[in-house]
């Protein structure tokens, strides 16, 4: 047979085939150096600047992305596959969800699929759009995140466009031009807006949340952008909450008799949100109520305590961190969520490092010698990541059980 016959009827009865296609951006993510970065365009439409960041966790992006620490950022997640697990309303972070406080942008590897959990109310792409967060898939994200690690992290706009239509030289210049995280104070966009009563306590598989109907004592929460789940465990040892804006005054605070004072995560430069915060909390140190503090609200008490905060190169973001209670010896795995730490060298006479971190050996915990008041730097609370730090909440209503007189508490669980 001759082989051009064969050729040729081959070609008459094989299928045909595209060959492979790019498909058209539409959604980028420009960097202020001018790196341009082209994905599939996912959530909400539009464009706005924001520092881009990574976290290395592997579960809990809807408890990440709707963390209010989180405002005026761009989370770029290592983990491959986001969205398979859905969305619920259970798993929010941020006080008021209709305020919409929480992370801007976010970048995936690969791109959503169907949600697989039964727990799944709403699909992430739907989700994302009603929560207007942009939102850029097909992106090589270790390469990314390499880039952040070497470079610190960068200023940038998202813009997500069906049409895939971009002014590249605009959206350049507009990151280029952006301000930036520094000075800039954002606990007052995601705080409160009056004060309010939380009951809710932590959630238990197959029932949901219990309500706190029979508290011991009292504590009062200044919200820099507060989570649930804090609010939650707090509520859960027997207290109940009242939570009050982040401007709020030692006068608003004490008016309200607490046997306990805590002061929130947030977002922003620690300095910045200090100029009205730290003389409340100077005030209020004096007063020897019991005080605890988490991630920003650790920051601030550093700076009320005479101590500085500066910004970290790629900051911590994640729920695999390592950190030594040198307190107890003891190191524990914790979920992390900052870009400014406190500089331990800044630390007066009086004032104790507690915790550091295994990674870099940055500050994450401090206590006033002589006095009940603590902070750490990381996220006890485990929403999302491990609960080796729950113990922190247990310290905290020892010290409001000790002023009281009272038997303390085991710190851990005994099997712990």
């Amino acid at each position: 047979m001759n082989p051009s016959t064969t050729t040729d009827a081959a070609a008459q009865t094989s299928p045909k085939t595209a060959g492979w296609t790019q498909a058209k951006p539409t959604a980028v993510l420009v960097l202020a150096d001018g790196t341009v970065i082209e994905g599939k365009g996912l959530g909400a439409t539009g464009s706005c600047e924001a520092e881009v960041c990574f976290n290395t966790a592997l579960t809990g992006y809807e408890e990440i992305l709707t963390d209010p620490s989180y405002a005026g950022q761009i989370v770029t997640f290592t983990f491959p596959h986001i969205g398979n697990v859905g969305t619920n309303k259970e798993d929010i972070e941020d006080l008021t969800p209709a305020n919409r406080a929480g992370a801007v942008g976010a970048i995936f590897k690969a791109d959503i699929t169907a949600p697989s959990s039964y727990r799944a109310a709403d699909n992430l792409d739907h989700w994302l759009k009603a929560r207007g967060i942009i939102a850029l898939a097909g992106v090589d994200t270790r390469a990314l995140t390499v880039l952040i690690r070497e470079k610190g992290m960068p200023n940038a706009v998202i813009a997500h466009d069906p049409d895939g239509k971009f002014d590249i030289p605009a959206l350049k210049a507009r990151a280029a031009a952006w301000h930036g995280l520094l000075d800039l104070d954002l606990a007052k966009d995601v705080t409160s807006g009056q004060s309010s009563v939380w009951t809710e306590k932590p959630w238990v598989w197959n029932e949901g949340f219990a309500e706190q109907s029979a508290p011991e004592f009292h504590v009062v929460a200044i919200d820099y952008g507060i989570k649930r789940n804090i609010l939650r465990l707090i509520a859960g040892l027997g207290a109940k909450v009242t939570i009050l804006p982040a401007t709020a005054t030692a006068d608003d605070v004490l008016a309200h008799q607490p046997d306990g004072i805590f002061l929130s995560n947030g977002p922003g430069d620690p300095a910045a949100t200090g100029k009205y915060a730290v003389p409340a909390i100077k005030q209020l140190i004096e007063t020897e109520i019991p005080m605890f503090g988490i991630c920003l609200g650790h920051q601030m008490l550093a700076l009320a305590l005479g101590g500085d905060t500066q910004k970290m190169h790629q900051g911590h973001h994640g729920a695999n961190h390592p950190v030594r209670d040198d307190t107890t010896g003891k190191v524990e795995i914790v979920s992390m969520n900052h870009g400014f730490a406190v500089d331990t060298k800044s630390l007066p006479a009086g004032v104790e490092e507690t915790h550091v971190s295994l990674f870099d050996g940055s500050n994450c915990g401090l206590r006033v010698t002589g006095r009940p008041i603590f902070s750490v730097q990381h996220h006890p609370e485990a929403s999302p990541g491990p609960q080796d730090s729950h113990y922190l909440f247990r310290r905290f209503f020892n010290l409001i059980r000790a002023r009281k007189g009272l038997e303390p508490l085991p710190e851990r669980d005994q099997a712990a």
